[in-house]
């Protein structure tokens, strides 16, 4: 193979397969350099240890990437690599001179595609088929342009082109892990993705597209065209507050829906936006302050419904940081207490809502119910108190017993050891 009439390279033993690296793959490979005099100036053997790089991203000479991109898992290759495709003018002093020509024995073990997930879960998988132009991405809320294949095992279950707004994929079918994937592509790119289920139709499948739970699917995704939406530090001031009017009724839309995920994307917009804006006076700060409590408390329920307890607790505090005594950001906090057992938090709260807003019928019950199970508590923890009390007296007396028989056989031992040292000493006494 021709590297660009600038390199070449020579396959010493085939590899297996089919498949070769994507762009961003992560690559596997043991690897020994030399000069074109034959002295060797670097070896991952001698160091007992593969190297490893991302295909295509620059972290290596260009000669490799384009020539590890075309081999095969088992493959080793000679490659000769020109001073343009290597370290150039530059060289890589103490050991590579001024353009110098390489040639490097590399060995090709394994490739996996790269892990978008925060937590590197593999959930979210990608293999880039055609890099994209530009370094600009999609943002949340931006306007893409798409054509997809999805795939449950062999079968081809979605085939659309779509336009839509980054947030919105769930109208569309569309699982969380793609909207993700599209945020990370740039303008042309082709790509292979792979979901695992929690990034995919989870639990539920998608009846619509005969899915069944738990089900890992691949997508054959092209961003064709995106229109990005404007960031925080792009709108002024007026623009926040009319694009956050707008957001909101968006999310209650949502909610109403039953669309929890989507409605918290919403409101968490809202609270980018205006959360740390300090241009704000009079009848301006009043507006924004009420647009930032409603979106606090819009998510809190939002979580609650979730069951993302702790995530409704944050809000509500957010929301109390606003106003203290606020009526639902009490009531709300109360509830995801109690759904996590923290019964005097819960209690606390509900007692507030009645000190403040008396006629509220619903803190009462939930007030009942609170008290109800610290009562509970209480007396399960007396009878295991009473339970270890029991056990710990019927040890103590066992204990006493096995203490008074061993002193009643330590007596008989040593009343044996007696008798058996006077015998011992009328056997040694001499005759009289």
């Amino acid at each position: 193979m021709v590297l660009q009439n600038n390199g070449r390279e020579v396959i010493k033993r085939e590899g297996t397969g089919t498949e070769m690296p994507m762009i961003g793959d992560r690559v596997f490979v043991h690897y020994t350099g030399w000069l074109l005099d034959g002295t060797k100036f670097d070896s991952s053997l001698d160091r007992k240890d593969k190297f490893s790089f991302d295909l295509g991203k620059g972290e290596v000479i260009k000669a490799w990437d384009i020539a590890v991109a075309t081999m095969k898992v088992g493959e080793v290759c000679h490659i000769t690599c020109k001073p343009e495709y290597a370290y150039g003018l530059a060289g890589s002093p103490p050991k590579i001179p001024s353009n110098a020509t390489l040639v490097f024995e590399v060995e090709l073990f394994e490739f996996k595609g790269e892990d978008l997930t925060e937590e590197e879960d593999g959930g979210i998988i990608r293999r880039i088929r055609t890099r994209g132009e530009g370094y600009a991405r999609p943002n949340e809320g931006a306007i893409v342009e798409v054509v997809l294949e999805g795939y449950y095992k062999d079968r081809m279950f979605d085939q659309r082109e779509l336009q839509f707004e980054i947030g919105d994929g769930e109208n569309l079918d569309l699982p969380c892990g793609l909207e993700k994937t599209i945020q990370r592509m740039e303008k042309g790119e082709r790509a292979i993705v792979y979901l695992k289920p929690s990034y995919a139709f989870g639990n539920v499948g998608k009846e619509k597209f005969h899915i069944p739970p738990q089900a890992e699917l691949k997508y054959e995704i092209h961003l064709k065209n995106f229109e990005k939406a404007k960031e925080s530090w792009e709108m002024n001031l007026e623009e926040k507050l009319e694009q956050s009017a707008i957001v909101k009724e968006r999310g209650t839309v949502y909610f109403k829906e039953g669309k929890y995920k989507q409605a918290v994307l919403q409101y968490k917009k809202i609270v980018s936006w205006l959360e740390y804006e300090s241009s704000l006076s009079g009848e301006v700060t009043q507006k924004a302050q009420a647009l930032r409590l409603a979106s606090h408390l819009n998510l809190a329920m939002c979580h609650l419904r979730l069951q993302a307890f702790p995530a409704a607790t944050e809000s509500c505090n957010k929301a109390l940081e606003l106003d203290s005594n606020n009526e639902k950001g009490l009531f709300r906090r109360g509830e995801a207490h109690l759904a996590v057992n923290d019964f005097e938090l819960a209690q606390a709260d509900f007692q507030k809502v009645l000190q403040l807003y008396p006629s509220n019928k619903a803190a009462r019950a939930q007030l009942a119910i609170c008290q109800q199970r610290i009562r509970n508590q209480l007396a399960r923890e007396k009878k295991l108190y009473a339970n270890m009390f029991e056990r710990l007296a019927e040890e103590d007396s066992k204990a006493k017993a096995g203490i008074a028989s061993g002193d009643r056989n330590l007596d008989a031992e040593m009343k044996d050891e007696q008798n058996g040292m006077a015998g011992s000493q009328s056997q040694v006494e001499p005759e009289p």
